[in-house]
């Protein structure tokens, strides 16, 4: 993706900074779920793929960290989920966890890669809330597919599509490993054609890569869809609204997982 020069060396090296301390959080916070998670491979693990990025300049990056832990699965008045199937989110959020260890020291660590991982509990409690039969899941930039899976796993017809054909590989292998009939595309979620009119955009997408639209691969518009969750970095939020008000189903919800202010449910543009 195109994008403008960085003004002025104070710039470049402050974001540096703030990139290695985000880092440097991130890391620290995953050492808490046990050390020993970050040293375990599967057996015969192969090194993980790399799919060349670009980088974002200055303007273009913001702040996602990890999430904390520690936020109840079902909430008052959602109905707790049985244990087998706990077990089993359980099990892929771990696999999930145990796979973005590698995948930080043995892709982030060279190459600047806009993948970070969701805190996985906050959004199944989120998910919890919305399902109901028949409906429709699309993850934005699905990354190695862990909520795409979640959202099949407890009952809807789950999609996402990631624009890192390496993760989508990643994706297709969990579901089949976790039984699940989640969907994949590779490509990217904003439609073809489609350019963001905010007030002082600058036609940029902040980290949003650009690519062939995912939606004829699943051979699904984004107004099919009922649920749409995605995890934007800091300032993105604002064109994934106005994307879902110019494309997304009438009665649609879209969750948005963010650090400054967890999971957030909006629908018609407004926090529900």
């Amino acid at each position: 993706m195109a994008h403008s020069t960085r003004e002025g060396a104070s710039q470049t090296h402050a974001e540096g900074r703030w990139l290695d301390a985000r880092i440097t959080a991130s890391r620290r916070s995953n050492a808490k779920r046990g050390s020993s998670r970050r040293k375990r491979k599967r057996p015969n693990a192969e090194p993980l793929k790399r799919q060349p990025h670009w980088r974002p300049n200055a303007g273009q990056l913001g702040t996602k960290p990890r999430p904390s832990r520690g936020r109840p699965i079902a909430t008052d008045g959602e109905p707790a989920l049985d244990r087998e199937l706990n077990a089993r989110i359980d099990a892929l959020c771990e696999e999930g966890r145990e796979y973005w260890h590698r995948f930080d020291a043995e892709v982030r660590q060279d190459d600047w890669h806009p993948f970070v991982p969701a805190d996985y509990d906050a959004v199944r409690a989120a998910l919890v809330s919305l399902r109901k039969p028949g409906r429709r899941f699309l993850e934005w930039g699905s990354a190695t597919g862990v909520i795409t899976i979640m959202a099949d796993l407890l009952g809807f017809d789950a999609c996402g599509i990631e624009l890192d054909s390496s993760l989508v590989d990643v994706g297709r292998d969990l579901a089949a490993r976790s039984h699940s009939n989640a969907r994949f595309s590779t490509g990217s979620f904003i439609p073809m054609g489609w350019e963001w009119k905010h007030s002082g955009a600058t036609g940029r997408h902040g980290t949003i890569g650009q690519g062939a639209s995912g939606y004829l691969e699943l051979g699904h518009a984004l107004d099919d869809f009922d649920v749409v969750y995605g995890f934007p970095w800091m300032g993105e939020e604002p064109m994934m609204l106005d994307l879902m008000r110019d494309h997304g189903g009438e009665d649609a919800h879209l969750v948005l997982h963010t650090a400054q202010d967890g999971t957030m449910t909006y629908r018609g543009g407004k926090i529900v």
